[in-house]
């Protein structure tokens, strides 16, 4: 479970799909554009959602959509789709002096703490979801408006 970037572009594509699958055709090129990543790591990315029953590509008439509400798609949905569940989110340092009392201990210490950490992110993930995530991203962009439209005013 080591973090690595394909959370934060899985959930920029879902966010993407749920804010345009309606009004254009969302494509890995149109994806590749609005997240600044390769189009080839894009569609990894997204044959992962889609394995995860999180997308659909309609062939022929082309483009992709999500395959629940996003009220429905959960954070905790979306990381076990995309991050892989055998690496540790917490990775040991490599070779820890086996001769040290400490060295020798230390990954038993700080395996039962790590398992709690992450059983709680994951329960946490589980109360987030994609459309908490669009209202937020819609809050902060009438703010940006708001913000803009203020110092227009005074300038």
């Amino acid at each position: 479970m080591q973090f690595s970037s394909r959370l934060n572009l899985a959930c920029h594509i879902l966010l993407y799909l749920a804010e345009y699958q309606d009004t254009q055709k969302v494509t890995s090129e149109v994806l590749s554009a609005t997240t600044g990543v390769n189009a080839v790591n894009v569609r990894k990315t997204l044959c992962l959602l889609k394995a995860a029953n999180l997308i659909e590509v309609r062939p022929g008439i082309g483009g992709t959509f999500l395959t629940r509400r996003p009220a429905e798609i959960t954070l905790a949905d979306v990381f076990d789709a995309v991050e892989d569940k055998e690496a540790p989110l917490f990775p040991m340092h490599a070779n820890p002096n086996r001769n040290c009392p400490v060295g020798r201990s230390i990954g038993s210490v700080m395996d039962a703490r790590i398992h709690v950490l992450e059983d709680a992110l994951h329960s946490e993930m589980k109360h987030m979801t994609i459309q908490q995530m669009q209202d937020d991203m819609h809050s902060l962009l009438q703010h940006e408006n708001t913000s803009s439209d203020a110092t227009e005013k005074h300038a």
